[in-house]
């Protein structure tokens, strides 16, 4: 996508506009934040910019020469202008990269919930494989891993989770897991070594600040109960349980991990307020989008996105036919190659929807 050399004109005055802007020092506090937001968001932009300008005046002049020079230099000026070629061509992908619309949620925390679907036992088993997975990764990536609440399955894992995850660009990498997960694999209680298929469901929500959804209290009604456990155990023997219902909505958090009421009822809140925050972001997409639905992003969690054959050692993500050949390393947090894999073909998917 070749980016109009007046456009690339307007982003570098652009930059510079707001940068004799902020070294006046005349700026309000209020102002001054306001600017320097935008100058932080355009300066890479006007950087990718400078770079294809640089390059095709550079294309320009060695043209130029493979013409009217003599033998050595019209030799040396062809053989620049091929490598100029591959640098332009790389350089307009970043600006037109640079230049797509920004998910304004991308660099947020994320509330990451995982349930087990279809398979019992092993669903839940497969759901806390799951939970350990993204833990894993989380580390390398140096983010934070928070669980919110957690309904353990009596054989182990889990028959829901729900974590927050919180660091640098930790919607923008995890966005693409939403969906349906699903397992290929001999359970520990099956003694004819038969291969079983059970599945798990993944939603991965951005997190919302307190500016982006106003709740009114009376739009909520709140039970407060003594919390139930597993056989007995870990009981609360206070009533420090919490229900929040969404009246508008009718969406329903339960929350009963702690034994502070307090405590309880903040983690709900959070969880309320990114599933309504999740809900208007789906609305406004669907007005913006219509039925165009992207393959990879789609958000659809009723939609199987990947399968994890144990017995073949392999990872498929049937969004974009990627098999990967190392299931141990990838439920280890070794995610680079599939996360790289779904944003890049995420970025290729919009710009050839800017094209046409």
């Amino acid at each position: 996508m070749r980016i109009p050399a007046d456009r690339i004109a307007q982003i570098e005055a652009r930059r510079d506009e707001l940068q004799a802007m902020m070294a006046t020092g005349d700026l309000p506090g209020d102002r001054f934040v306001q600017v320097s937001k935008e100058y932080a968001e355009l300066e890479p932009v006007a950087l990718a910019a400078a770079e294809v300008r640089r390059l095709r005046a550079e294309a320009d002049s060695l043209a130029f020469m493979a013409q009217d020079g003599d033998d050595e230099l019209r030799a040396m000026a062809v053989e620049e202008l091929h490598l100029n070629k591959t640098a332009l061509e790389v350089a307009e992908r970043n600006l037109a990269l640079a230049l797509l619309p920004r998910d304004v949620a991308d660099e947020r925390a994320a509330m990451l919930e995982i349930r087990a679907g279809t398979g019992g036992d092993e669903a839940a088993l497969f759901a806390g494989d799951l939970l350990r997975m993204y833990q894993r990764y989380a580390d390398r990536q140096g983010w934070k891993v928070e669980l919110i609440s957690a309904s353990p399955s009596e054989a182990g894992g889990y028959k829901e989770v729900i974590a927050s995850v919180e660091g640098k660009g930790v919607f923008a990498k995890l966005k693409f897991e939403s969906g349906v997960h699903r397992v290929q694999r001999v359970p520990v209680t099956e003694s004819g070594g038969r291969i079983h298929t059970s599945a798990a469901t993944v939603a991965v929500l951005p997190e919302a600040e307190d500016v982006d959804v106003q709740i009114d209290d009376k739009d909520l009604r709140v039970d407060i109960y003594r919390s139930s456990g597993a056989g007995g155990q870990h009981v609360n023997t206070t009533d420090s349980a919490i229900r929040i219902t969404h009246i508008p909505t009718g969406i329903v958090v339960i929350q009963q991990d702690e034994r502070s009421q307090h405590k309880n009822r903040a983690k709900a809140m959070k969880v309320l307020r990114t599933r309504l925050y999740e809900a208007e972001r789906e609305r406004l997409a669907a007005e913006r989008s219509g039925t165009r639905r992207a393959m990879v992003g789609s958000g659809d969690r009723s939609e199987r996105i990947r399968t994890y054959n144990f017995p073949q050692g392999r990872v498929t993500d049937h969004r974009i036919n990627l098999t990967l050949h190392r299931l141990p390393e990838i439920l280890e947090g070794e995610m680079d190659e599939l996360v790289g894999a779904l944003v890049a073909e995420d970025e290729a998917e919009r710009l050839a929807s800017l094209d046409g």
